[in-house]
């Protein structure tokens, strides 16, 4: 690190000169700038103990900070996005394919898209409301004899075990998963159920979607096709033997007989782009958002969260070059681990608090997470 701090004592050298110099010419506005890039400059030599993690953070504080403020900015607007695009598939839904359904379908199959197309939407409104409205827990800002692991250098308070700080939020969050600017909100210790069972049911809708409109999208694309080019004849586009195999011309009509299309109408190409529109836009959100959902559920089963997830990496490597393995205190097994995550304790909890809406309080208060009970299988299975 000498070499190191060498050039960096060098580049400070030069700009306190040219910060002398041009100190009375320098407009008001780029003094702040340049006051936090010196400060960025000292911080990465400050005491002996600097590694390369803390060179990396103070050269990319920049860029966390140019995130942090955007994410504050358009947090309003991405919620209202979700929003949106979730309306617009509902609107589509009963307005497009629910018609066809009575139409076609026998009543058996009626009935089981009407129930669980409805219970999919309330459990989507629900817990998207409850993530968005839940306050993610945060630590006492007044003295007190809780336990504590450090002391947040930014809130200066004491942080118990799993509370980590937020730059978008401004303050410490207890088990804090990471920020959602999809929710506008922290993912924390009185929200994490609520988001990952907005993830969930938000994914198992657009599958259904996806997979029960796949038909209807072909039908849809098809006749799109086949009017732009029956288009493209009326303009005098001359038409080959290529039309008769892929049936754009029928064989009676080459003839010379005349054969009369139904009228392709307004309303008609609005529902067919609907269609279009609804079955792209589920099956992108089904993949994607089904990775992350997916992602969340291992963490879940292993007791951590996201943040947790690279701290326990870290701390795995730093025992495994001394011999030691790394055990990860919160987890309390594979099935009691989501237990705790839902609130389970008895069968039913298994229906009425997971696929029902429940607005029910996780275990603890998020500040100590001595929950030695439910090191012990909660109930039998």
């Amino acid at each position: 690190m000498r070499p190191c701090s060498t050039v960096m004592h060098l580049l400070l050298r030069c700009m306190r000169g040219c910060g002398r110099h041009s100190r009375s010419r320098m407009p008001r506005r780029l003094r702040r700038p340049l006051s936090y890039i010196k400060l960025i400059f000292n911080s990465l030599y400050f005491n002996s103990l600097t590694n390369s993690e803390v060179v990396m953070d103070s050269i990319l504080e920049p860029v966390f900070w140019t995130v942090e403020v955007v994410t504050r900015w358009f947090g309003m607007v991405f919620v209202f996005l979700v929003v949106a695009l979730t309306s617009s598939v509902i609107f589509i839904a009963y307005f497009c394919l629910l018609p066809l359904v009575l139409q076609t379908y026998s009543p058996g199959w009626i009935m089981w898209h009407i129930c669980y197309g409805h219970w999919i939407i309330v459990m989507i409104a629900f817990h998207y409301y409850k993530a968005t409205s839940t306050p993610p827990g945060y630590p006492p800002k007044m003295k007190n004899d809780i336990p504590f692991v450090s002391v947040c250098k930014k809130c200066i308070i004491p942080k118990p075990a799993r509370s980590h700080h937020c730059g978008i939020c401004k303050t410490c969050i207890l088990k804090m998963d990471h920020h959602c600017p999809w929710l506008n909100n922290c993912v924390g210790h009185y929200n994490h159920r609520y988001f990952f069972s907005f993830c969930l049911y938000l994914t198992m809708g657009c599958m259904y979607c996806s997979i029960s409109g796949r038909n209807l999208f072909i039908d849809a694309y098809n006749a799109i096709d086949q009017f732009r080019h029956m288009e493209a004849e009326k303009q005098g586009v001359p038409v080959t033997g290529i039309g008769l195999l892929i049936g754009i011309v029928p064989s009676e009509g080459v003839a010379g007989k005349e054969v009369s299309q139904p009228p392709y109408t307004y309303k008609d190409r609005m529902i067919h782009k609907s269609i279009i529109y609804m079955w792209v836009l589920t099956s992108t959100v089904s993949v994607a958002l089904g990775a992350l959902t997916l992602w969340h559920a291992i963490l879940i089963t292993r007791g951590e969260t996201s943040i947790e997830r690279h701290i326990n990496n870290k701390e795995a490597k730093r025992l495994a070059k001394r011999g030691k393995v790394y055990r990860n205190p919160f987890s309390y097994g594979k099935l009691n681990n989501w237990k705790v995550f839902f609130g389970v304790e008895k069968r039913s909890h298994w229906l009425t608090r997971i696929l029902l809406p429940s607005g029910h309080t996780p275990y603890g208060d998020g500040l100590t997470w001595d929950i030695y009970p439910l090191k012990k299988d909660m109930m039998p299975v």
